[in-house]
């Protein structure tokens, strides 16, 4: 009796340490959502050169801003950073169900997704511009209204996309899922031009010679939330503060600086 009284002891005090081990794992970790798919804020590439991390449960590697940011908040956390590749749309999702800890993905805090999710204070913040064919009767423009009759989408489920209607008679077109595939359509002739962030605009243009960057004169009219990007959190979540923390560390001129990296660093094809 004694030696199975042992036995189930020992055994229960195995499952626990297993638990425990399994937990501290988990709690390890800071699983980060993002497209890897939006250069020069997050991009997938092949190797892990200029700082990438390896996307979980693929052979892939995500680098850019998003990931130089997420890498100083895990730091901060005291936290080894997971990047879980999501689509766009699934990455609310993915915060919510708590499949992921949080968003870094070029996220702007919308007052629609705060009805969510909850928000960190920003980490970047910039303006709007269209990407168009080098060389196209669009390169010259100085205000958003020289695109009237012009082909003009963007990202779908983005403020980005809502901007569009405020160009008189333009030819809007079906939003696009993401930013690779609008690359795509310009190249291809489908469309004109698509609404982006300036840091996108200068990758797009950086990385194809065909692509020209437009800035305004008389650009869109938008809010602070909207050109502002945060690290999105779930509902209450304890992280908010403590991210926020973080964030205060990082002096401005390196976040200009690791953003001017990510640029330079981004794949041609991406």
């Amino acid at each position: 009796m004694r030696k199975k009284l042992a036995l189930m002891l020992a055994v229960i005090m195995s499952a626990a340490i297993i638990f425990t081990a399994c937990g501290q794992k988990e709690d390890d970790t800071f699983k980060v959502g993002m497209e890897c798919g939006y250069a020069p804020f997050n991009w997938t590439q092949s190797d892990d050169s200029n700082g990438a991390v390896k996307i979980e449960g693929t052979n892939e590697y995500a680098g850019g801003y998003d990931v130089e940011i997420a890498k100083k908040i895990a730091a901060g956390l005291g936290k080894k950073l997971v990047i879980v590749k999501t689509e766009w749309d699934g990455l609310v999702p993915a915060l919510t169900s708590g499949t992921i800890d949080a968003i870094v993905a070029g996220m702007s805090p919308t007052a629609d997704r705060k009805k969510t999710i909850d928000f960190t204070d920003i980490y970047y913040k910039s303006d709007l511009v269209m990407v168009v064919r080098k060389g196209s009767a669009y390169e010259s423009a100085t205000s958003i209204q020289d695109f009237k009759g012009a082909k003009i989408t963007a990202q779908l489920n983005t403020f980005h996309y809502t901007v569009i209607d405020q160009i008189n008679g333009v030819e809007k077109q079906p939003a696009m899922d993401n930013f690779p595939a609008m690359r795509v359509a310009l190249e291809s002739g489908v469309i004109d031009g698509y609404v982006s962030e300036r840091p996108e605009g200068v990758s797009a243009a950086a990385a194809n010679p065909n692509f020209a960057m437009v800035e305004f004169t008389n650009g869109f009219v938008t809010s602070d939330e909207d050109t502002a990007i945060a690290v999105g959190v779930a509902k209450g979540s304890e992280l908010t503060a403590k991210i926020n923390e973080i964030l205060k560390g990082i002096p401005e001129a390196d976040r200009q600086s690791i953003m001017e990296a990510a640029i330079k660093n981004q794949p041609a094809a991406k």
